[in-house]
């Protein structure tokens, strides 16, 4: 049985979400299960998508969004992948700036032929996160 993207990205039913730059058809290929969608960036939730298509972005949403990401939550970036749309992202890039602003990453997929994307979550205390292209600075990794 093939699982459907949402599925794949861990995305439960009545999960309280919070969706930035959503793209359309991307969210039509993610096939999302009953939420309870904000549009106001005012509590914790337990989902937060962002679409974005450029670096500066990125670094302004993230220190905005984090607060709001419950402690267990996820944080999806979704960018263009190989170049499309003018992103000047990569997921190097785009895993280096979550660990800048202390989110790791876990999982990386394909929601339709122009989005990807990436889950972040808060860092476990006490887990020692390796990554290549990014790395978790001491302040930046207090969860709260």
């Amino acid at each position: 049985m093939t699982r459907s993207v949402s599925q794949k990205m861990g995305i439960k039913e009545n999960s309280k979400a919070h969706f930035v730059n959503s793209d359309k058809e991307a969210l039509e290929n993610i096939n999302l299960p009953l939420l309870e969608i904000s549009s106001n960036l005012d509590k914790e939730f337990d989902y937060i998508h962002l679409f974005i298509k450029k670096q500066s972005e990125l670094i302004d949403y993230l220190p905005k969004l984090k607060p709001h990401l419950r402690p267990n939550g996820m944080l999806w970036v979704s960018w263009p992948k190989g170049g499309k749309l003018g992103t000047d992202l990569n997921i190097k890039l785009v895993i280096k700036l979550g660990y800048d602003f202390g989110l790791v990453e876990s999982t990386c997929l394909s929601i339709n032929d122009i989005w990807s994307g990436l889950k972040f979550t808060h860092p476990k205390k006490g887990k020692v996160y390796n990554n290549s292209y990014g790395k978790l600075s001491d302040e930046r990794t207090t969860t709260r």
